[in-house]
């Protein structure tokens, strides 16, 4: 008979738990753009694939005078998704803070993605720019979910400017590289106290995994998807690998180890106490 005077392990729920950012609530912690897709078609067939709810849409690509033409993006994306306006080709906070304006009085939403670019060719975010833009907005009121650099010092900077999601770059936009530096992603984890969505660089699957074991909230994507050879099929692996990256991170994993470490116990085994060490903790397989 087994022995059932110790608690049962815990059962976890069935689905992952909604994210909450301000006053948001996300279905999927998976965000995904809309931008770079062969088709329009391909883009709506991605999307559903991916099981986001959470779609981010370029201010200026949303040609809200077009709209029920089939000329506005707007038109390819049904009621089922929230939007995430971004501020996407700002270089300056001016610029950004424009954007972001324009997108909340044409009704599209007062939650905002935050970018203010340094330059073209990196594409990476100007700290300077990003904190100012970052402290204006919160100040008016908007939801501000910002894309930084993977600075933990930045981080903290902008989450005390009133960010309430730190979205800090996995890699250069649109690289492919996954999450480069992952001490500095921790470090930027153990310290936050709103959510930390990992943002750019993802290329595969794996890459949305390894986001999610580190204890990331979500992971923005967009070129990972959209620029696959079949983009409904890879979004639906980043949709299966984010959540095996959720589970895997409450999971515990086991510790690395340099040598071997048998799994299966001795008990039961001819000769045991005749092994050359003098001792034997285990035996191969299960």
């Amino acid at each position: 008979m087994p022995d059932t005077t110790d608690a049962l392990p815990a059962i976890p729920p069935a689905s992952i738990p909604p994210l909450r950012v301000g006053k948001y609530t996300f279905k999927s912690r998976l965000l995904v753009g809309t931008g770079k897709y062969p088709s329009m078609e391909s883009m709506q067939f991605s999307l559903k694939e991916s099981g986001c709810d959470v779609v981010t849409v370029a201010v200026r690509r949303a040609q809200l005078g077009e709209r029920g033409t089939g000329k506005s993006l707007l038109d390819w994306i049904g009621p089922a998704y929230q939007l995430l306006p971004n501020t996407a080709g700002c270089f300056t906070a001016e610029d950004a803070l424009r954007t972001a304006r324009l997108g909340r009085e044409l009704g599209i939403s007062d939650m905002i993605k935050l970018e203010v670019l340094a330059d073209q060719q990196t594409l990476l975010p100007h700290p300077v720019q990003t904190l100012e833009a970052t402290r204006i907005l919160a100040a008016e009121g908007f939801t501000v979910l910002v894309y930084t650099s993977d600075d933990p010092v930045l981080a903290k900077e902008l989450e005390s400017a009133g960010a309430a999601a730190v979205m800090p770059a996995g890699a250069p936009i649109g690289s492919g590289l996954g999450v480069l530096n992952r001490n500095s992603m921790e470090i930027i984890l153990e310290r936050a106290t709103v959510p930390i969505i990992i943002d750019a660089g993802v290329g595969t699957a794996s890459d949305v995994a390894i986001a999610m074991e580190l204890g990331a909230s979500g992971v923005l994507l967009n070129t990972g998807i959209a620029g696959a050879a079949d983009p409904v099929r890879m979004a639906r692996a980043m949709r299966h690998a984010l959540e095996a990256g959720y589970w895997a991170a409450g999971a515990g994993r086991i510790a690395k180890r340099r040598y071997a470490n048998a799994s299966s116990p001795v008990n039961g085994l001819i000769n045991a106490t005749g092994h050359p060490s003098g001792h034997l903790s285990g035996v191969p397989g299960e």
